[in-house]
């Protein structure tokens, strides 16, 4: 079914990358305006859509910056708000939403602002900023970033994929020549040298813009809510709920803590209500098991935090699992140095312009 459905919409990802290519172009020969800016601008996205790891990224970028003035510009996908708008504490996933929100509880030291309009946005707060990250802006090309950080997930990176909206790529794969950078997301562990050979010729760049391996590292569960009773003991039944676009990886750990995964999940930035709560809720109470918890991701915990549903949830065993980003040893020296160095000699450039 799947592949007769992309025989019928192959023809219009066929039009699809005309167009891409037509405004890449503009862009190219400067028919398009495109904005840059004297302040280091780092934008991390991809080409797929969903699912690539762009949130860890860009946790992992503030990481190796610390020291400098930072500031994450995100559109605030799935937000009600419109314009620009900085992270405060009464911000919720709804303001802002649920990815940006999430950086702003984990860098409370950092700006968190989201706007539509990139170009808009970074006028906002290049003046008091050392380094702007861009979450998620690899087609928005009116801005003109000083570095481009592409990712690409392990699994799909290795497969044929096709245009929208026969298949999942925003733009001709191509594309990835426009990057400084190439990271490959949720990797194992080792990597298997047939497979980085593989890699390295479809993702065929000089050797200044390397491609580099990075994997997950699950930490420690955390209570969604004060006072959620903890347990000590192996759960026999973990209820999942998700809302993000590839929980594959999520339940392929949750295995290792338990024997039985009951799913409930959701679109991506699905925005969660009381009635999808009860449902998990009904079937939580149902279930034999006596230790039994509920666990969602950092992300779809944000979307978690309204009164309504804290007040189903309260006094359950309800936890949210953090990830992180790692590099594979062999490539986190040149991957770091190549961000580090850029964000210098920008600043390098700027200081002796203004003296």
């Amino acid at each position: 079914m799947v592949r007769l459905l992309r025989y019928l919409l192959f023809p219009f990802s066929i039009l699809y990358g005309i167009i891409m290519r037509c405004r890449n172009l503009c862009y190219t020969i400067g028919i398009f305006k495109s904005v840059k800016f004297d302040i280091p601008v780092i934008c991390i996205g991809n080409l797929a859509v969903g699912g690539a790891g762009k949130t860890p990224a860009t946790e992992y970028l503030v990481n190796l910056l610390d020291g400098y003035k930072i500031a994450i510009l995100s559109r605030g996908y799935g937000r009600k708000t419109k314009g620009f708008l900085q992270a405060a504490p009464h911000c919720t996933a709804k303001d802002i939403g649920d990815e940006p929100l999430q950086y702003y509880h984990k860098f409370p030291h950092i700006t968190v602002a989201v706007c539509e309009d990139r170009v808009y946005g970074i006028q906002q707060l290049k003046g008091d900023h050392d380094v702007i990250l861009l979450d998620d802006a690899f087609q928005h090309r009116a801005v003109r970033a000083g570095f481009y950080l592409l990712l690409f997930e392990f699994d799909k990176v290795l497969k044929w994929q096709f245009l929208l909206p026969a298949g999942n790529l925003r733009e001709p794969f191509s594309a990835y020549k426009r990057a400084d950078a190439v990271l490959i997301t949720k990797s194992p562990p080792l990597v298997n040298r047939l497979d980085q050979i593989t890699i390295y010729k479809k993702i065929n760049l000089p050797v200044t813009k390397r491609v580099s391996f990075s994997f997950i590292r699950y930490g420690e569960l955390a209570a969604l809510y004060s006072g959620t009773p903890s347990s000590k003991t192996a759960p026999e039944a973990v209820f999942v709920l998700t809302g993000i676009a590839n929980p594959k990886p999520l339940y392929h750990y949750l295995h290792s803590l338990s024997p039985e995964i009951i799913r409930f999940e959701y679109p991506d930035h699905h925005p969660f209500t009381t009635n999808d709560v009860k449902r998990l809720l009904e079937a939580y109470h149902r279930h034999p098991a006596k230790e039994k918890m509920i666990i969602t991701t950092e992300k779809d915990s944000k979307r978690l935090l309204s009164d309504d549903i804290r007040d189903l949830l309260l006094n359950l065993p309800v936890f949210y699992l953090p990830i992180a980003m790692e590099l594979a040893p062999k490539d986190k020296f040149s991957f770091d140095k190549n961000i580090l160095d850029y964000v210098a000699s920008v600043k390098r450039i700027r200081k002796l312009s203004e003296a």
